[in-house]
Order: C-alpha cells, then structure tokens, then sequence
C-alpha cells in the first residue's frame, strides 16, 4: 500500500522492524559482483533450498539472505549469521549442510571456513573482530551487507527514508540545505566540492525546471564503490536524491550508470518500482504533495563521461564531451536547467546526515574533510576489498591494519589514490592522513576512491606509462592541448621502457604536463599528467636509470631486464622450471638451474615463484656487454 502519512511511514516502519525481530537467526550470503564471480549464488541457493527441506525457516525462524558487497573482497564467498556475528569465508555450496548441522543446529564453530589473522595466525569467530571490518566506520555504506537490496521492506527496517521523513516532515528545504552544510558534506567523486553551496546555488537559481543527478560512472581503474553502493543499497541512493530535489525545489533527477554495471543496473530499477508503489517516489511522496521522480541512463563507458558537462550531454543524447566552464551547472546545466551533479557516495550519504543530523557527520573527520570517505582498496595487499573509515585516517592505518599489509611481506613501494587524475605517493607519506587538501599537497587527489596499493616489483615509470596508456583511449579528443600532449607523452614513456630513453626526455614530460594542466579544456585533462607528475616528484631516480643506464630497478620492464639463477644458491626445486612459460630454465631436480637467455622473455615468473632467492635480474645491456668481452653480466 502507498504509503501518504508520517502516521502511515511510522507504522510501515515499524512493520517491517517487527517482521525482522521475528527471525532468530539471519544468514547473510554476500551477492555483490566479486561473491557472484566465486560462486555465491549456489551457496545462497543452496542455502534456501536446504533450509525449506528441513523446514528450518518455519521451526527456528531462519531466513537467508542476498546481501550486496560485504567488502572483504579477498575472502569471498562470504557467510555471515546474524546475531551471532560469525563470519565464514571462502564458503562452497558443499559446507552448507555442515554450517547447518553444527552451527545453526548445535552452536558450535567450523574453523576451516574461519578467517585467520596474518599477524597472528589464529582464527578470528567474530565479523567485527576482524581487522578489515573493525576499523572501519560505515556512513554511505552503512547497510551494505546487512539488507536485501531487492527488498524495500528490509530496507525501511534498517533505516531507509528517516532521513527524507525527516526532511519533508520537520524541515523547510533551506533548513535541509542548512543541515547538509552544517555536516560538512563535501562531495565524495574527487573534486570535494562542498555539497551545500552547490545546493544553495540551485535552489536560488530561475527557472521552475531543475534537475538532480547522480554520477555513477566510476571510471578510475581499480574503482568499484560506487557500483558496490548502487547494487548493495540502492535505496539509499533514492532517498538522498529525493532529500536533494525537495531541498533545491527540483522534480526530475536521473542516475547516470555505467553499462558495465548490469546488476545495479537490475537493483536500482527494482528499488525505483518498489519506491514508487509505496509512494516515497513520484506524485505526492509521502503524502506531502512534493512530486520527484527518478530516470535511468546508461553510458556506454566512455572514462570522459564522468565529468560534469560531459556526462550532462549524454544524458541528453549528444556525444560526451566537456564545454567550457563559462556558466556554472546550477544556473544552466542539463538541458540549460539549473541542476545540480553529485555521486553515489554523495548521495548515499544525504539520508543518513538528514536522519542523524549534521553535528553527528561533522564529528567525524577533520576540520576541512568532514565524516567518512569509501575507498577501494586493492593491488599488492593482503585484504583487499571495500572499506569506509573517517577522514584523516592516515595511509599507515590503511595498508597495514586494515589491509594487512603488503601481499608477501614485501616492502611497500607507493600507493596510488585517485585514479588516472592522481597520484603516485611514496613509504615517506604512509602517515599521511587522508582528506581532501593533504592528498592535493602531496601531489595526488581523492578520486572517486580507488587506493591501488604497490610493493617494490612495481616500476614507477611504467605506472605512469600505464595511466597514459589509458588516457590516450580514453581522452575525447576535443581539445589540443589533452589529445596530443597524451600521445607525445605516451611516446616517450614507450621509449623510456624500451630503453630508448634519451637525456633531455624528463624535461619534455614536464614541458608537456605544464601545457596540459594550462590548456586543457576540462579537468580530466588539466589532471591527467597527476601521476606523471607525482611519480617524477618521487621516484625520479627511476627515470634516471631508465635513461642512463638502460635499466629498470625493479625489474619489471622486459627490455631493459635479464634474469638468471645463482647456482651456489639454487636447490633444484624445479619451482622456476614450472612457472617458466617460455621453457626458457632448464635443470635436474635437486641440482643448480639455468636460464636460456635466447628464450627467457624477462617475465619475471621464475623471479616470482623461487622460494630460496636463487634468482636475480639485472640490466640486460649487460648481457651484451658480456658477449663483447667488456665484462660479465654480474
């Protein structure tokens, strides 16, 4: 029934509470995209089919559960009983009936499904006793893990729409826009703008036609919170954009989604048809009279279409590309109406701001970086995965308590935050805290919350190449100065790892980067040279011998790489012999290996997988060196 009263939205609410507190026992299967990708819809569906053969959910009150993203990406599938707290890991559809006839039947804990802790070694019951989990705090992310995103009545238990209850109930849209810049409330897709005056800007703005919308097009590699949001919790996305519209006197709001994103795609349509049959979508929401309603265009994935006006003329059918910054949005924005653009994690926080209020957000964090900010946390870590925590936490805490630290125990090398518009920051940043301003002073920038994490294999120059590689499909070629300077860059950098790189070259990257960030149109390409910059700032001692001596420290760039087995050292464990793929190592068991430099192509597997240290690479112009009689390769 459609819900159009605060007597109404009081009793739907405590419903659905009443409904949940009837269940003793939830099982909570994690159904966002990397679960899915490891086989957690046969565990969620073995589940429910075992739990109605044995006439569980009717005798104990068990319900099972599709949850969104749980987070710890690392471990999945993942399982977690409600009250209980315990968390398995790892979880097939063959350990279903044993979860049912120990813990669920007896109480007692399988510890082969539990995670260990590296640092100690001991297994961990608890899903909040787990160090990914426990230092985290939840805002945007707040019921992610906990609800059916395809069940709105689970949703209004946990919370969804106090906020805008609030908001239509208790407060004029000047006391919304007040309470939202009271909170702090900067905008979480990477430029930090603060949400209320964007919101004020709107709102003050002629015009009887106004729009909201949400950017959902995630585009940064290794950048996947935002989907994790639209798929785990997508009506919390619906509510902030309906707090938003009501607080800037708009009636239309669209979600802008990457079509790469199918199943949030699937949840929030559901979400949009659930909201408008009970009313909290479309004419007379909540009985107030307010009308907004919401639409759904997908991008075909074109990384320039998350800019502002770019994604605008997208939306309204046109080729993505930015216009100059002459008008602000607020005053003419898609379709020249006033309008106002804000993310998911933006948006996904607005109800929980509206339902707690803005002192409680603004306790959070530091003075200029209020509340939470969502990351993606992945690369050569230990736990990887999606984590929320307060501003300021410093990159330390990150990596190495939430994350556990470097994958192997190898040394940490840098940490890239920002996607291809940041940065690349070195060992000597680890205890710097993470917030808007500190990472623009470092030379990187917040993005929309990817965190790729190096050790020391990594070689920062082709990082950079990677980046440019990237732009330069990405870039939509409307202006000179982002189009060619990307491609002249992308040159250079080419040469640079096919030891071609010549005096003079570090010059021309800095040349190139200056003209960019001073002539390109939008900020995509003014920020595009971040991480050539930032990685010259840093590592600049990199370049210096991709240039001098033909060489790259870590290794990794083939050209400039030659590998070879330290016989006093070598064991014969055929562990390089194995993990060869070009049939390049040859040797008995037990006895000293050698690699055919003729046929090696410089992977770096064999490096990878001896477990004794026995390999080592060094500059291959030495091997040249080596067959003109000027020296050995050692």
């Amino acid at each position: 029934m459609r819900i159009e009263s605060k007597a109404q939205f009081d009793s739907a609410v405590r419903s659905a509470k009443k409904a949940a507190a009837g269940r003793k026992l939830d099982i909570l299967v994690c159904c966002g995209t990397g679960c899915l990708a490891n086989g957690s819809a046969k565990v969620a569906e073995a589940f429910a089919a075992e739990v109605e053969a044995r006439g569980l959910a009717a005798s104990v009150g068990l319900f099972t559960k599709k949850t969104g993203c749980h987070g710890f990406c690392e471990r999945g599938p993942l399982v977690v009983l409600k009250p209980s707290g315990v968390l398995y890991t790892k979880v097939k559809p063959e350990h279903v009936p044993e979860i049912l006839d120990k813990t669920v039947a007896k109480g007692e804990i399988i510890t082969k499904l539990l995670y260990k802790n590296p640092a100690t070694k001991k297994p961990v019951e608890q899903y909040t006793e787990i160090p990914f989990y426990k230092n985290q705090t939840r805002v945007a992310m707040r019921n992610i893990g906990q609800v059916d995103p395809t069940d709105l009545e689970d949703s209004l238990a946990h919370g969804a729409y106090a906020g805008l209850a609030r908001a239509l109930f208790h407060k004029t849209p000047e006391e919304v826009i007040a309470e939202v810049e009271v909170s702090g409330l900067r905008g979480r897709g990477g430029a930090g703008f603060i949400t209320a005056r964007k919101w004020r800007a709107a709102r003050k703005a002629a015009g009887e036609r106004k729009f909201v919308l949400c950017n959902g097009d995630e585009g940064d590699p290794g950048a996947f919170k935002d989907r994790s949001i639209m798929e785990g919790d997508p009506h919390a996305v619906l509510e902030g954009l309906a707090i938003g519209a009501y607080a800037v006197g708009a009636h239309e709001g669209f979600i802008y989604v990457r079509d790469e994103y199918p199943l949030a795609v699937v949840h929030l349509t559901l979400a949009m048809e659930q909201a408008r049959q009970r009313g909290l979508l479309g004419k007379n929401i909540l009985g107030t009279g307010f009308d907004f309603d919401v639409k759904l265009s997908r991008g075909g994935g074109a990384f320039v279409c998350g800019e502002s006006s770019a994604l605008m003329r997208s939306i309204e059918g046109k080729t993505g590309e930015p216009r100059q910054k002459y008008t602000h949005a607020t005053d003419r924005g898609l379709f020249e109406c006033p309008t106002v653009l804000n993310n998911v994690e933006t948006w996904a926080d607005v109800g929980a701001i509206l339902e707690h209020g803005g002192p409680w957000f603004a306790a959070m964090g530091t003075e200029k970086s209020k509340g939470t900010k969502a990351f993606s946390l992945v690369g050569k870590v230990k736990n990887t995965g999606l984590i929320e925590l307060p501003m300021g936490t410093t990159l330390r805490h990150i990596i190495y308590d939430i994350g556990g630290g470097i994958l192997d125990d190898r040394p940490f090398k840098a940490v890239q935050t920002g996607g291809p518009s940041g940065g690349c920051l070195p060992e000597s940043h680890l205890d710097s805290p993470v917030d808007y301003e500190k990472l623009t002073e470092a030379g990187s920038m917040m993005g929309s919350g990817g965190m790729i994490v190096m050790d020391d294999r990594t070689c920062m120059v082709d990082v950079a190449r990677y980046f440019l590689s990237f732009l330069v499909e990405e870039s939509c070629g409307k202006c000179t100065p982002c189009r060619e300077g990307l491609k002249q860059l992308l040159i250079i950098y080419d040469d640079l790892v096919a030891g071609r790189g010549k005096a003079g070259d570090v010059a021309r990257i800095e040349r190139l980067a200056a003209g960019m960030q001073l002539g390109s149109l939008c900020e995509l390409g003014k920020s595009a040279p971040n991480p050539v910059l930032s990685t010259l700032r840093y590592f600049r001692e990199e370049y210096q011998a991709h240039i001098e001596q033909k060489a790259c420290p870590a290794g990794i760039c083939r050209d400039l790489t030659a590998y070879e087995i330290i016989p006093e050292d070598c064991n014969g464990c055929h562990a390089c012999f194995r993990a060869c793929p070009a049939d390049a190592i040859t040797g008995e068991p037990k006895k000293a290996h050698t690699i055919h430099q003729g046929r090696c192509i410089a992977c770096g597997a064999c490096y990878t997988a001896c477990p004794t240290d026995a390999i080592r690479f060094f500059p291959k112009v030495a091997l040249a060196a080596a067959a003109s009689g000027q020296g050995g390769a050692s």
